[in-house]
This record gives C-alpha cells, sequence and structure tokens, in this order.
C-alpha cells in the first residue's frame, strides 16, 4: 500500500473528500516523526510502537573499490508490532474492525 492508496482508503471509510483524508494522513505522519525526533516513543494500541534505535560506528567497506570506509553513529528509526497485529497477519485475509477491537487473550 502506498501513501496515496492509504489516503484514499481514509477518505472512503471517512465519506471525506481526497484533500482531508491528506492533510489527516499527512498529520499523522508528520507527528509521528516529530515525536521520534525529539526522543519519544510512539505506542498505539493494538497496532505496535515506533522509537529510535542508537547505532554505533563502524568500519565499513564500499563494495565497488573495497576500500575502508568510516561509518558515523547514527539513529535510526524502528517499528516493534504488537502482539495483536501480529496475531492478526498470521492468521492472515484482512482484519476486521472487531479482530482490531478485541483484545487478544
Amino acid at each position: 500500500m502506498t501513501k496515496a492508496d492509504l489516503i484514499e482508503e481514509v477518505s472512503r471509510v471517512v465519506e471525506m473528500t481526497r484533500k482531508d483524508s491528506e492533510v489527516i494522513v499527512e498529520a499523522i505522519f508528520d507527528s509521528i516523526v516529530r515525536s521520534l525526533r525529539g526522543g519519544d516513543k510512539i505506542e498505539i494500541r493494538g497496532f505496535g510502537s515506533f522509537r529510535t534505535r542508537q547505532r554505533q560506528s563502524r568500519v565499513g567497506r564500499n563494495p565497488k573499490t573495497g576500500t575502508r570506509v568510516e561509518v558515523p553513529a547514527k539513529k535510526i528509526p524502528y517499528f516493534k508490532p504488537s502482539k495483536e497485529l501480529k496475531d492478526v497477519v498470521n492468521v492472515g485475509g484482512h482484519p476486521t474492525d472487531s479482530d482490531l477491537a478485541t483484545p487478544a487473550l
């Protein structure tokens, strides 16, 4: 699914214009990015959590020339799916509203 597909789906489900749906989707993504940049953790119950992880600096190799390259330390975004999401994905098919609303036993 692409971002455009997601916007179209939100527009269809909520019965609003595509432009309004695009504003909503953009606002959600912008909020997630701002929170991660600020070092916050985002937790969406029943879906998963987003956080950043720190990668240490290391020595890599240029695959074309084989020369050593210093790769600096950096933060990377990380997503950890919830147990409910894993269960829905592993059962197969498309989740219904009741699948996502029902807590796992």
